[in-house]
């Protein structure tokens, strides 16, 4: 597979990019318990995100292409079917590969949707 299944792209549930660190990413976000989240992302074209760090947190598998997690300078790359947590509090950065598809879950609220009022996110998100 080249993409994710239709079902899991509905406009609904797509993310806003002012919820993406990553510019140029294609997102999608489904709620669970106590505000948790799991996020489905696709990279249309390299790119690089800011280092930033969360109040919660984040587990992240590749599903296809090569993602470098990037932690205090340590550059991690990340293949397909590799996954990797991010404990709250750490400062992390990335640069993916176009065509790049991961997914993510994080222990709180992370990514607002298009169209629905943004919700308050933590100030580290």
């Amino acid at each position: 597979m080249d993409a994710f299944p239709e079902f899991m792209k509905d406009r609904a549930d797509r993310i806003r990019t002012t919820s993406q660190a990553t510019p140029g990413v294609e997102g999608y976000v489904f709620d669970g318990i106590n505000g948790k989240q799991m996020a489905f992302w696709t990279c249309a074209h390299n790119a690089e995100s800011a280092e930033h760090m969360h109040n919660y947190d984040e587990y992240m598998v590749v599903v296809q292409g090569c993602y470098t997690l990037i932690l205090d300078g340590r550059r991690i790359p990340l293949a397909p079917g590799n996954e990797y947590v991010i404990p709250r509090g750490v400062a992390h950065a990335g640069k993916v590969i176009a065509g790049t598809r991961t997914i993510h879950a994080f222990g709180a609220h992370r990514a607002d949707r298009e169209g629905v009022a943004q919700a308050s996110l933590p100030q580290s998100a």
